[in-house]
Parts: structure tokens; sequence; C-alpha cells
């Protein structure tokens, strides 16, 4: 009875410890939570994670649960929703029966933001550099809508390959061929600066930021995987720059 309740309590911890991971939690979040879980239950529990596998073992090693997660995208909502539980369960305000309840409801949870709430986001952040650079009135306006359409590019190239980075490379494409074109026809300003403001929503802030917590906190191999992700992703941005910069050019006979 008792080794079937210790199976419950790990195999909980490793859904737990797969929904941070996966949603864009740094490793030593998830290993510190495993830890305060387990405490709490009762029973003192192990937790090594890397980008691509989780271990979680009792104290005196009896027991080992293996997961292998899949980290493709962020949710950060869904990590508060299970820090949130986590420390309730810590404090004793719900039981484990609760606390695996609603694991699995955050689990099978569909947490995203409309489409609209997308594309506005997408505009506003494109905006924000332009701030700094003191761009015109006209350049500010047509960032916003060149941001849009270049998430919008990055959104369908995600949705229609399974090719790593592409969707970076088509998003940045994209914004580099519009922004270049508008100046041509005399309708922008500046192109370099409607370009580097609008790849701001497919930069990898979350990846990068990790990246470096991971390897302030000596976590390297995690750090180093993370990090290699980000600058790929952002290489992938600078070539679909290049390219549909090269593009407008051919376009409008510049070469």
């Amino acid at each position: 009875m008792i080794e079937k309740r210790v199976n419950n309590i790990i195999d909980v911890c490793g859904l737990v410890a797969k929904i941070l991971l996966e949603s864009g939690a740094e490793t030593t979040r998830v290993e510190s939570t495993i830890a305060y879980i387990g405490q709490a239950a009762g029973i003192n529990l192990n937790c090594h994670a890397t980008m691509t596998a989780i271990f979680i073992s009792t104290e005196s090693g009896s027991t080992t649960h293996l997961v292998k997660p899949n980290v493709s995208s962020f949710n950060l909502q869904k990590v508060d929703e299970i820090n949130t539980l986590s420390r309730q369960f810590s404090a004793h305000e719900i039981d484990f029966n609760e606390l695996e309840r609603k694991v699995h409801i955050i689990d099978h949870k569909v947490i995203d933001f409309t489409w609209t709430q997308k594309i506005i986001g997408a505009g506003f952040v494109s905006v924000a550099p332009m701030l700094l650079f003191k761009a015109s009135w006209t350049d500010l306006a047509l960032a916003f809508f060149v941001g849009i359409l270049g998430y919008l590019a990055s959104q369908w190239g995600n949705a229609h390959s399974t090719a790593p980075y592409l969707s970076a490379i088509v998003g940045g494409l994209v914004i580099s061929l519009l922004a270049t074109l508008l100046q041509y026809f005399g309708i922008a300003d500046s192109a370099a600066n409607i370009m580097i403001s609008s790849l701001m929503p497919l930069v990898p802030g979350v990846p990068l930021t990790n990246s470096l917590r991971e390897i302030i906190d000596r976590d390297i191999l995690s750090g180093l995987v993370r990090g290699v992700d980000a600058i790929m992703i952002a290489g992938s941005i600078g070539i679909g720059a290049i390219v549909g910069s090269f593009i407008a050019h051919i376009m409008t006979g510049g070469l």
C-alpha cells in the first residue's frame, strides 16, 4: 500500500515536472518544485531535470521515474498555475488528491490568447523599439502593421511545416521584404528601423533569458541547450531577413 502511494506521488511529480519544463520553466524551478511537493507529501524525492530527460527517484533510489519532455514552445500561464498549486500543497491548503486532480486538468487545458489579442500584441511589441529610434509617425504606424504581417507569416510557417526554425525564416523574410519595398516606393523613411522593430515579436526572449539564468545557476548543460536553440532561432530570423532584402532588391531592379 505504501509502495503504491509512493509510486502515485512520483507519477504526479513526473507530470508536474513535464508540464513545467515544456511550458518554459527553468530546470532549477522544476527540481525545487518536485522537492517541495515530495517533502509536503512526506517523502524525500531527488529530481534531475535536463532539456531531454527528467529523472525522479526516492532518496533510497529504490524507485526511479523517467519522463521525456518535448520542449518546443512555452506557456508561462501553466508555469504560474503549477507553482500556485505546489505552494498550496506545501502549505497544506489542499490534499494530494486535489493536487493530482488539478494537475491533470492543467495538463489537458488549452491556455492560449485569442488571435485578436495575439495580433494586437505583436503590433504593439513591434512599435515599442521605434520610440527609441525617434522614428517618424509614418514609420511607427508602418512598423505596427509590418510586425503583425511578419508574426502571421511565422505562424503560417509553423502550421504548415514541421521543419525546425522555418517559421522564423518565413517571418524574417516577410518583414524584410515589406520594409525594403515600403522604403523603395517612398512610403517609409527607414527600412532598417521598421525591420529591426518588426522583428521583435519573433525574437526568442524566453529561451535566451532562461539560458542565462540556468548558466548563472550552474546548470551549464541545460543553459547551453537553451542558448543554442535561441541562437538558432535568431540566426534563422537573420537568414530570412537577408533573403527578403535580396528578393526586394531583385524585384526593384537594384541588382
